[in-house]
């Protein structure tokens, strides 16, 4: 393990994971204060974002070359992505959290030099947050070919009408501005086809239109101050230059935003499983049942190595995928980022569910963090495209692999 890895650990192990309760309380203090959950951050995530600067655990995900990057290769990210996957607050702290490490690749790569300075700037300096508005409603978003948000010009501006949800982020304090997938209408933008009539347009979240609808809680949990949203735009009027890249790219720039994504979110996957892994074998070791420590008894070993196996399985393929991502870009790993969204967060969910049922009652309750993260990883599932499309892509790449080598061997 590099000293930056080794550094990375004991940050997560010893200030990250010990801050998770106080999180905890500082929230219920301010909703008993306020009323609410959504206008003030527990101040430990600032204490925490302090140490990481000072230690240089900051922006560890930003590619080589671009600004405020830590100089990290893709493949030791993956590695630092699990470390802080253990923890759930200790993404935030590094300022390496979902959903602003992909926006703000997404100001880096696509994004003008406006862009960059109004809103790259700020969030590389972690002194504001951002939302990413894609999912809808009212239409399957698996297929997003139809997202139906409406953006269309009128003069010198973009109009803009629609509903999203699931938009992460969107209800923070700090949260200044969203990335927002649109389509254009009308028969010019319908001959482009499916993947040619999408953009991706920069909102102010304070814009005259964006109205917050309600926070939307994953199996109970509101996962505040960050939340999800519903997000109703009316008649939101932006300027020309808030388009990303140009018109109709929208597809080019999701592509690229969400492969890397799908990396950071499996490793960090991985990570929250070894936790839940070590409080199953610590939890078996501490409790006796019918004269025995369950240790001793051959189910619970055999649970244990089948969690043990799957772990180490699903490390190996994210790392495979991060290497080929590196090397040869999207379409060189285009397959193996399918097949890692698919393994990794089932792997998870069985994982922590034997961690569970070891806890017995313990495991449901507020007690662990256990539930808490078995709610994240089984919407994982879903999140980023649902498992069915990802196996149905994984399928697909192999027949097209299957159809090269025939028409190779006719040559």
């Amino acid at each position: 393990m590099s000293s930056r890895l080794a550094l990375l650990e004991r940050f997560v192990e010893d200030e990250c994971i010990p801050a998770e309760p106080v999180f905890t309380q500082e929230m219920a203090e301010i909703e008993a204060r306020t009323g609410t959950r959504w206008e003030e951050v527990p101040a430990v995530l600032s204490r925490l974002k302090a140490k990481a600067r000072s230690l240089g655990l900051w922006n560890l995900f930003m590619p080589k070359g671009h600004e405020g990057s830590a100089n990290v290769p893709m493949q030791e990210y993956a590695q630092m992505s699990e470390l802080m996957g253990r923890s759930s607050i200790a993404p935030e702290a590094c300022n390496c959290s979902a959903p602003d490490t992909g926006n703000m690749e997404v100001f880096a790569n696509y994004g003008s030099p406006e862009h960059k300075a109004t809103w790259l700037t700020p969030l590389l300096e972690g002194k504001i947050r951002s939302a990413f508005l894609m999912t809808e409603p009212a239409v399957a978003s698996s297929d997003a070919t139809n997202i139906a948000c409406d953006v269309h010009r009128e003069g010198d501006m973009y109009v803009i009408n629609g509903r999203k949800w699931w938009s992460s982020g969107a209800m923070d304090p700090r949260c200044k501005v969203a990335i927002v997938m649109c389509r254009h209408g009308g028969a010019e933008w319908d001959a482009k086809g499916s993947h040619g009539r999408h953009s991706m347009v920069v909102v102010p979240i304070d814009a005259p239109g964006v109205t917050m609808v309600r926070a939307l809680k994953v199996f109970g949990y509101d996962d505040a101050p960050h939340g999800h949203a519903e997000v109703e735009l009316r008649n939101v009027r932006v300027p020309l230059s808030s388009i990303l890249l140009g018109e109709g790219r929208g597809f080019e720039i999701a592509q690229g935003r969400l492969g890397p994504g799908r990396v950071h979110h499996c490793m960090r996957a991985v990570g929250m499983a070894e936790r839940a892994l070590a409080a199953h074998v610590q939890r078996s070791r501490d409790r006796v049942a019918f004269g025995k420590a369950l240790s001793e008894d051959s189910l619970v070993r055999h649970h244990v190595a089948q969690s043990r196996m799957e772990i180490d399985q699903s490390r190996l393929l994210v790392q495979d995928c991060a290497a080929k991502l590196e090397a040869f870009g999207l379409q060189g790993a285009i397959q193996e980022v399918s097949m890692i969204k698919v393994v990794v967060p089932n792997m998870a969910c069985r994982v922590i569910d034997r961690a569970i049922q070891m806890q017995g009652g313990l495991g449901v309750c507020q007690d662990t963090f256990l539930s808490e993260a078995y709610a994240h990883m089984r919407t994982l599932r879903i999140a980023d495209g649902p498992d069915e499309v990802h196996t149905r892509s994984v399928a697909k790449y192999e027949y097209r692999r299957a159809a090269g080598m025939a028409l190779s061997s006719r040559l």
